[in-house]
């Protein structure tokens, strides 16, 4: 079998090899590692492959934490240091946004990180009942596989919900609807635990009564969801703790439905949000427009501040809650919201949106390539832009740079989740 040196890894966590001019992407493979490894998928300009064995670890290697790792495809580094996944996935950032971009930031900002353990606190299990394996399985998907991982226990759910995995099998296996349930999502608050229920036929009495008695003896929170993530509903307890998160720092507390999207780290997002809001730095009289803005993340703490914010967002839901939160934190007099689909954004569609002398943008993982080109010559003097993807960074960014003639002043990682490939990562930009 063919031996390859590893340089790097991938935005996948797969290490990287090459060979007679290929690139050969090893799954399991470490930075600096003399690696043994099968191909079991070959292209004209690289191979897919497994990991044999390792002939020179890296000392970076550990023994991973969870005795399902390398077939629950949950994590994909856990067998990396965790200060190591840290540096490696800045150097994804930085190579991403030379190699695609062409663009190089002038510093680069210390990365933020936090536990790397019990902080996953959203989640979606999906459950399938597999007799040959002893009735329901409930976790997340094998690698590369729709299969359910046979799992027992989860070191990155927080320590309450991986104890509920094997009693949620029982609970589950005894439903009639045990085949008609695929999917749990998990939203973890600061005052309650909630599961969401996918449900695709009506639950009889007797499921109905068995839930009620789980919620009470394990003090969770069961939601319903007969359809769309709009239909989810609270089913046991009705009353009771609401599902929220804080951001003590702003005195600052958000309400969120569970199917809502939230930050999947509570801790290591309110760093986050010091950080974006430290290079930001918002003032009192200055007006600025959160775009991709949520249900308020940023444009909360903006407005604490003493700035004046308009937070936009495709989602008329989350605009709702937006102002609910606003008006429930008392900044409803300096904050205010508007639905607009950023990705179809026009230069009279955000010319609409009105001046802004700073721009904050926190787009999904398609990035904000119509924001950008949207700018005026006279646009916003700094921007701040919040990314889960480096590559659509690397194209938003060259746009900024040599079109709209953007300094790019800063970028850093953002380690949302650890023991993945996942690269989050936030950016400054200032007008010249």
């Amino acid at each position: 079998m063919p031996i390859g040196i590893i340089e790097s890894l991938d935005h996948e966590a797969r290490g990287i090899a090459r060979l007679d001019g290929k690139t050969i992407f090893v799954d399991g493979a470490l930075p600096g590692e003399r690696v043994e490894y099968a191909s079991f998928r070959r292209k004209p300009n690289y191979e897919l492959a497994h990991l044999v064995a390792v002939e020179a670890a890296s000392p970076f290697r550990v023994e991973p934490r969870c005795p399902h790792f390398n077939i629950c495809g949950g994590c994909a580094m856990q067998h990396l240091d965790p200060a190591a996944q840290v540096a490696a996935k800045q150097r994804v950032l930085e190579d991403t946004l030379w190699h695609l971009g062409r663009v190089r930031p002038e510093s680069m900002l210390p990365p933020v990180f936090g536990d790397p353990w019990g902080y996953r606190h959203r989640a979606r299990l999906g459950v399938r009942r597999v007799p040959s394996r002893g009735g329901m399985l409930i976790g997340f998907h094998e690698r590369r596989s729709s299969y359910i991982a046979d799992i027992e226990t989860c070191a990155v759910l927080p320590p309450q919900v991986s104890a509920l995995l094997m009693p949620l099998r029982e609970l589950i296996g005894g439903l009639s609807v045990a085949e008609r349930l695929p999917q749990i999502e998990v939203a973890v608050g600061e005052a309650c635990t909630a599961l969401v229920l996918r449900i695709l036929q009506p639950l009889t009495a007797t499921d109905e009564e068995a839930l009620r008695r789980f919620a009470d003896r394990h003090g969770i929170v069961f939601y319903l969801q007969p359809k769309g993530p709009d239909s989810a509903f609270r089913f046991h307890p009705l009353p009771g703790q609401r599902l929220h998160y804080s951001l003590p720092e702003f005195g600052v507390e958000l309400d969120f439905r569970p199917t809502d999207f939230t930050q999947v780290n509570h801790a290591v997002n309110r760093i986050l949000v010091r950080r974006a809001l430290g290079l930001l730095d918002p003032r009192p009289g200055e007006r600025i427009i959160d775009l991709f803005c949520g249900l308020g993340n940023f444009t909360l703490p903006i407005a604490a501040l003493g700035a004046r914010v308009l937070g936009v967002e495709g989602s008329p839901a989350l605009v709702e809650r937006g102002r609910a939160a606003a008006v429930a934190n008392g900044l409803d007099t300096r904050v205010d919201f508007a639905v607009a689909n950023l990705f179809e954004c026009t230069p009279e569609s955000l010319a609409s949106l009105g001046p802004a002398d700073k721009m904050l943008v926190d787009p999904p993982r398609e990035g904000a390539i119509e924001v950008v080109k949207a700018l005026p010559e006279e646009g916003p003097l700094r921007i701040v832009y919040v990314s889960c993807n480096p590559a659509t960074l690397a194209r938003d960014a060259a746009v900024l740079v040599s079109v709209k003639g953007y300094r790019f002043r800063s970028a850093g990682i953002v380690n949302m989740f650890p023991h993945t490939g996942h690269v989050e990562s936030v950016a400054l930009f200032e007008r010249t």
